[in-house]
């Protein structure tokens, strides 16, 4: 089974290509982004894994730290990396954990055997800096992950972690967002200066800073 939203991420112990990772240790005072992979020198991942090494300073500017996962061992990461810093044009700041065993891939519902008995599926968890699981985005091998998504998908939970409002579709950093229907409208004046009224449970403010 898949972690549903709201649950604690599970605790782990595996080793990186930084060194064994304790993820509670790893994670503290953190929002993660926890990503996997099905294996070593394969090209969709590759791309991917070198989008994030790139772009892992966005991450860093958003108090959120990168954390991949492959079922091969840490010898192939080490090898991998280097034509992933290649495509990436960055080197890869974060760790790439080993789970041969699958151990934490089918505790986290990243290994589906309907899909590919041998291959765990390229799932992203979104876990905030209490362990709890915010937001989970599952691709098949064939599909690339959009780390513009990622971003705006994290950039979304912590505005509205911080402030009684949501994203309305398409969101972006920037864009008005949506009052809390649990707001009346003398509150919401109160809360945010002005808002501007759609619908009586559709009302619109500019976003406040994350």
């Amino acid at each position: 089974m898949s972690l549903q939203l709201g649950e604690t991420a599970p605790d782990f112990t595996l080793d990186s290509t930084q060194g064994s990772i304790h993820f509670s240790d790893y994670a503290a005072g953190h929002w993660v982004v926890f990503f996997s992979h099905p294996k070593d020198f394969t090209p969709i991942c590759t791309t991917e894994l070198g989008a994030f090494a790139r772009r892992k300073a966005e991450f860093d500017q958003r108090g959120t730290k990168l954390l991949g996962l492959s079922v091969d061992p840490v010898a192939e990461h080490v090898k991998w990396a280097k034509d992933v810093a290649e495509v990436g044009g960055a080197p890869v700041g974060y760790p790439i954990l080993a789970d041969p065993d699958l151990k934490v891939a089918k505790e986290y519902g990243m290994f589906h055997p309907k899909a590919d008995a041998l291959v765990t599926v390229r799932s992203v968890f979104f876990i905030d800096p209490k362990r709890v699981v915010r937001t989970v985005l599952t691709y098949p091998p064939s599909v690339g992950r959009s780390v513009d998504e990622i971003l705006r998908t994290l950039d979304a939970l912590q505005v509205t972690d911080k402030n009684p409002v949501a994203t309305p579709v398409e969101w972006k950093p920037g864009d008005d967002v949506v009052v809390s229907p649990k707001l009346s409208d003398a509150d919401a004046e109160k809360q945010f200066g002005s808002f501007r009224k759609v619908k009586p449970y559709l009302r619109f403010t500019k976003a406040p800073k994350a």
